[in-house]
């Protein structure tokens, strides 16, 4: 199984960015994203199902921050806006073979490399 993330980069506060997450070598049942910050803890962004459209957020991001997937491209994508500088991280895709449930729950199966976001003011 590999999760290929990318799409991250140097932006300004206020920009919007669009990460996106190829899977390959296996079936999920649900991806999501995280990010993890320097010096903090890995935190959880977003999860997808895969055969469906349930969607899941924390509530602290207050719908800047988007999920969707093209079944396709085995690709899941994170649209970013209104960056602010605290969003400075790096964010990691990862995978589920049952259900977004445990993704969004911090419990995947599988992360990606990580990509790195950088917010500038």
């Amino acid at each position: 199984v590999q999760l290929q993330a990318s799409g991250g980069g140097l932006v300004q506060a206020g920009d919007s960015l669009r990460l996106s997450c190829t899977a390959s070598g296996g079936n999920f049942g649900g991806m999501g994203w995280f990010r993890q910050a320097p010096g903090e803890k890995r935190e959880f962004l977003a999860a997808i199902g895969w055969d469906d459209d349930m969607t899941y957020y924390p509530d602290f991001l207050k719908g800047r921050f988007s999920i969707s997937r093209d079944n396709a491209k085995n690709t899941i994508y994170l649209q970013m806006n209104s960056l602010k500088v605290e969003d400075t991280a790096v964010y990691y895709c990862a995978a589920h073979n049952i259900s977004y449930y445990f993704v969004a729950r911090g419990l995947p199966e599988y992360w990606g490399q990580g990509t790195l976001v950088t917010v500038s003011s």
